[in-house]
């Protein structure tokens, strides 16, 4: 803050001016920058009246009053000398000079502080306003009755996740073994919508985390979503295991263990790991999205503790789209189970036993306590009683009820739109 070049002393009157230059930045306020109202006249007039209000203790002649005054507001005005009618206007208010003074002291002190404090608020970025929103001791509770009720889910889910754990105890499963057959049928079935929401969630998080207003910024993502939409197959692999990977100089293959394949046995799984590997290939070589990663793992840390750095900060970002691309599709496909089950499997090959963590990623169940912490208002689905699941759901075959002549596989139509039936369900799988 630059500083007015102009001193003032003379008599008994050095101490008026030399205390305001105390408050904080006032003998600079002058010289600096503008701000919302004029601080030059303000303080000039409080001078005057602060200099001509001690003419009632009668310290000095009335004539050397006239003489100070004027020199003082030299000073102040920073080599503009007072004219003699404004002189004789501020005579005429003595009487007004000490509250004049008062509120216009106030207004210098106050204004000013609420200026900058709305400077402040107005940040963008990584620390915007929706980044440093309170996570309250309910939300940490919340957060743990999710993740219980997301590992008990997948005890009672017939399509529930293996853990990861159990995986790497299995023996090597061959690609042609039925269940890595049906996993991988179930991974290509759905590998172009998970592209579509892959890049759509990675637009959101950027607008989210305001990464998404400069041209660069908007640039990296374009790239990176086109760089997602541009994948074409998953390739099975025995010795990957229960693992998954990317070759980001081979970037439209995901390669997949095939224990892996066949230990994720629902959609929602499926979707949950394959949105993790792309969103790998989407931030590509040049850590297009590395900005929007980090900022991720700011908030995961500020409201776990949870220590998150080095390749953990990608792999926990990667595991956010992976949870949020498989929401939004159950969202879009409505079916016939609970809500809080369906969400569940996004997450429930992280339920272990053995909870180990690297120096690349996270132990499982702290991925799950950092996912949720991060989405509180899906922990908060997950615990519900299920019933906004219900609303549109879809009827699976065989049922109980007849099957008309003609129809295979599901009916469309929302069984709300037609005459509500209760419908024992004997089986049900998924479509291949």
């Amino acid at each position: 803050m630059r500083a007015c070049g102009h001193s003032w002393k003379s008599g008994n009157r050095s101490g008026v001016i030399g205390k305001l230059g105390h408050i904080s930045g006032f003998a600079a306020l002058p010289c600096g920058k503008a701000l919302p109202f004029r601080q030059r006249t303000l303080l000039t007039l409080l001078a005057r009246l602060c200099l001509v209000g001690s003419s009632w203790r009668q310290s000095l002649p009335v004539a050397n009053n006239e003489a100070a005054v004027r020199q003082s507001l030299t000073a102040l005005g920073c080599g503009n000398a007072a004219k003699p009618r404004e002189l004789a206007f501020i005579l005429k208010l003595q009487h007004l000079s000490l509250p004049l003074a008062i509120v216009l002291l106030s207004q210098l002190v106050l204004t000013p502080l609420s200026f900058a404090q709305r400077r402040r608020v107005s940040r963008t970025g990584a620390h915007s306003s929706a980044a440093r929103k309170a996570f309250s001791p309910a939300d940490r509770r919340l957060v743990e009755r999710a993740i219980g009720q997301t590992c008990a889910e997948r005890i009672r889910d017939p399509f529930g996740s293996m853990p990861i754990d159990e995986m790497q105890a299995r023996p090597s499963l061959s690609v042609g073994h039925p269940d890595a057959v049906a996993g991988l049928r179930r991974a290509e079935r759905v590998l172009p919508t998970t592209r579509r929401l892959v890049a759509r969630t990675i637009v959101q998080l950027a607008k989210e985390y305001n990464l998404y207003g400069t041209g660069l910024m908007r640039a990296r993502v374009d790239a990176a979503t086109a760089r997602v939409e541009a994948v074409r197959r998953v390739k099975p692999d025995v010795d990957a295991r229960d693992n998954a990977s990317v070759l980001l100089r081979e970037p439209r293959t995901i390669e997949f263990g095939t224990i892996f394949l066949a230990g994720l046995r629902s959609d929602e799984a499926m979707i949950s790991v394959l949105a993790h590997e792309l969103t790998h290939i989407g931030s590509g070589q040049a850590n297009s999205l590395q900005p929007l990663f980090r900022a991720i793992a700011r908030r995961a840390a500020a409201r776990t503790g949870l220590l998150i750095q080095g390749q953990r900060i990608e792999e926990l970002s990667c595991d956010l789209v992976g949870m949020m691309s498989a929401r939004a599709y159950i969202r879009e496909t409505p079916a016939w189970e609970p809500l809080p089950r369906r969400l569940a499997r996004a997450l429930e090959h992280n339920c272990v036993d053995d909870d180990a963590s690297d120096d690349d990623h996270l132990s499982p169940r702290s991925t799950i306590r950092a996912l949720f912490a991060l989405d509180v208002g899906l922990a908060g689905e997950v615990v519900s009683d299920g019933t906004a699941g219900a609303l549109f759901m879809l009827q699976p075959w065989p049922v109980s009820a007849a099957r008309p002549s003609g129809k295979a596989g599901y009916l469309g139509e929302p069984l709300l739109t037609r005459r509500l039936l209760t419908l024992r369900v004997d089986s049900f799988h998924y479509p291949s």
